[in-house]
Formats: C-alpha cells, structure tokens, sequence
C-alpha cells in the first residue's frame, strides 16, 4: 500500500471521530504550548538581565563595603558597613596604583523628597563626582552635568533622571528650574537620557547631586567620609580582570588586611553577575520545561487509549483488510500514521496557541518572552515523536489481529 494511500485513509479515521480526535490532542497541545511559552520566558528573563546588566556598563567594577555591626554585637548583611570612603575611591583612581582602570566613580545615596511647588516625589538622591557619567555609561537628554567646580564647591545643583522630573514637572525639558530638598534649594542643571530599569529599581526615577554637596547639605546620616559603592571602569573588556585583581590588592592595603578572606569589601564584575543569572534561569527554565513536558506524557497516554479503542472498535475492518491481503505491516502503519498526524495537529495547534500566548502575555506579565525558532521546531518534532511512541502497541495490537478472529468478532 503506498504512502500516500496510507494518509489518506489515516486522515478519513481521524476526520470520521472529529470530537474524539480534538479531545485525543488536547494533552499534546497544553503540553506543547506550556513549552513554547517556558522557554521563551526563560530566554526572554535572561535578555531582560543581559541588557540590564550591559546598561551598567560590561567593562565595570561594583566594589560594595563588608558588613556593619550594632552596639548589640547584630552583625548586617553585606554592604551595610561603613567600610568604604572617599580615600579608597581617590586611591582607586591612581593611574599608578590601579593602572587597568580608566575612571572611578564613588556613590553615597538616600531616599529623600524633592518638593517643586504644590508637588513632591521621594526618590533616591545620589552624591557622586563628574566622571559618574562616563563611569556608568549615562547619557544626558537636556542640559549638562555637573562642573568640578561645583563638585569642588559643593554648589546648589542637580541632575534629575527623566522619569523624576516627569512626576514633578510633567515633562523633562526643566533645566532653569529649582527643586527643594529639605528646604535647601538645588538649581536643575540637567536630565539624564532614559535608561530602563535594573532588575526592579527604575534607572530612570534618581536624582544626582555633587558628593560636597550630599554630604555637606542634604545626607548628614553615617560618616562623612563613607560611601555606599564605588563603580571602577575598566580601560577595556580585555583588562576587566586585572583591573579587578589591582583593585582588590589595593584596597586590602588601604584597610590594612592582609589576604582578601578576611576583606571588609567585595568587588563584583559584571561578567560574573550576568553569568550566575543566566546559570540560575537556564535551570529555572530546565525544571519548568520538565513540568510542561508531564502534559506531553498525558497527551501521549491520551493518544494510546484513543488508538487501543480504535483498534477495537475497527476490528472487523482489519479482518476484512488482512482476508483481502492485507499485510500486517499495512495494518501497523495505518495506525502508527495516525497516531502521528494526531501527535502532529495537536503540535501545530499548540505552538499557535503558545506564540499567541507569547505575544500577548508580555504586556500583562511586564516580562520580555521571546519566540525560539528552533524550539517551535523542536516541539513539533517531539509532538510527532508523543505521537509514534505511544501509537507502536496499538498499532501492533492491530497488526497481530488473525483474520478469522477479527471477522468473527462483531
């Protein structure tokens, strides 16, 4: 019997029991969609951190302080210590001392409301110097930065990110205007370029400050002399590792310790950061794929239970085949095939319905899902595999059926 003989009369059984045949694929499209959708929420997460990652800068050094303890002897997690200052972000910036770095950019912030008119809005207010922008890759939409001038002079002036001078002013073109912070009046000198976000924090909702002026005016919490971060950009992607390795050695001599064990501080490339994220959802997406991939299984059992039926129900078919001359291998393929087109329409139907999915559910989730080609393919094939595997016994089941016995059998 020739190929197309067998689908054809495959495609008859199928359409013959339409309600039976959805019902048969309906595992095998849950279980496929589920996969569409998994692997693309995995793949679209880790871009989501790649790029938010990258737009810290992918040359850049975190260098956080260790952990503080309270008068109770409680000890903080790490980055709670006032361990870093303005002396090691000076030190960091020798090009003697730390010769792989080609700028330094020291942070202290706080959470304080900024106040225009009849509005306010509290967002983190950062105190830095002017090699921040070149430091973390930002860009200004109006204005300018802050001069070494006012840095040296502590002047009355800041930066606003885009999205804070929208929630005060309702638009971003507002260099000229005053901000009050505290009762201290700051002239806005700039706006910072969007940025997107980091993880859940809005790189965009931030003002920032000269660091004279942070300490000096607006944040007397905590030693004037501590900073909360301090950013080392690389002189290139290549010498991201020296860089790292010359920082660490200073800073262990600047604080007196003498093997990086027992550092009061951590420095944290972002090679490493964006590695262990991808390491972690690439496991995430593993074991969700898994759970999605039990759906396949059902579908798969679902499909052998409809084909064990139709094999009984068209016993006397097969009777009547074989008494004609038939061959078993005939019978077997026949069924096999069937099988397969249904483990196939379930599989189609499934990635329609799974990129449907993805293309609408980034809206409402606020997650990137991006559509693999190769696992649509990939999908499919194993739809197609669900199909042929648990479709063998019914199919051999048919084959092995005696003539006599099957048309007697009514």
């Amino acid at each position: 019997m020739r190929l197309a003989d067998l689908l054809a009369s495959s495609w008859r059984a199928i359409r013959s029991h339409k309600m039976r045949s959805a019902l048969t694929m309906l595992g095998i499209i849950v279980g496929i969609a589920s996969v569409v959708l998994t692997v693309g929420l995995g793949l679209g997460t880790q871009k989501d951190v790649s790029e938010q990652i990258a737009a810290l800068g992918s040359d850049l050094l975190i260098v956080s302080p260790g952990s503080s303890t309270d008068e109770s002897g409680m000890r903080g997690g790490f980055g709670s210590g006032d361990t870093l200052t303005l002396t090691d972000a000076d030190a960091l910036a020798s090009e003697v001392a730390v010769p792989d770095a080609a700028d330094v950019a020291p942070e202290k912030a706080a959470s304080l409301s900024l106040e225009y008119g009849e509005s306010n809005w509290t967002t983190d207010v950062t105190g830095t110097t002017t090699s921040w922008p070149e430091v973390r890759s930002r860009d200004l939409l109006y204005g300018s930065f802050f001069t070494e001038d006012d840095a040296a002079d502590g002047a009355s002036v800041i930066v606003l990110g885009a999205e804070t001078a929208e929630e005060l002013f309702g638009t971003t073109s507002v260099v000229g205007q005053e901000v009050t912070i505290d009762g201290e009046a700051l002239e806005i000198v700039g706006v910072l370029a969007e940025a997107g976000s980091s993880g859940e924090t809005s790189l965009d909702d931030m003002a920032v400050v000269p660091m004279t002026t942070m300490v000096e005016r607006l944040d007397a919490s905590g030693s004037s002399e501590s900073v909360d971060t301090i950013y080392v950009k690389a002189a290139s992607s290549d010498s991201l590792s020296a860089a790292s390795q010359e920082t660490t050695a200073l800073l262990l001599n600047l604080h007196g310790i003498a093997t990086a064990d027992d550092a009061d501080f951590t420095v944290e490339v972002q090679d490493s950061l964006l590695d262990a994220a991808t390491s972690v959802y690439e496991k995430l997406t593993v074991l969700l794929t898994g759970i999605a991939a039990l759906a396949l299984l059902v579908g798969g059992i679902g499909v052998m239970n409809i084909m064990l039926v139709s094999v009984t129900e068209r016993t006397r078919e097969i009777g009547l085949r074989k008494a004609l001359g038939a061959a078993p291998a005939n019978i077997r393929n026949q069924f096999l095939i069937e099988a397969m087109i249904l483990g196939l329409s379930g599989g189609a139907v499934g990635v329609i319905i799974g990129v449907g999915l993805a293309l609408a559910l980034p809206s409402v989730l606020g997650s990137t899902i991006v559509v693999s080609g190769l696992a649509l393919v990939v999908s499919v094939v194993v739809a197609v595999g669900i199909g042929a595997i648990f479709g063998v016994y019914p199919a051999a089941r048919a084959a092995r059926l005696a003539p006599i016995d099957a048309l007697r059998d009514q």
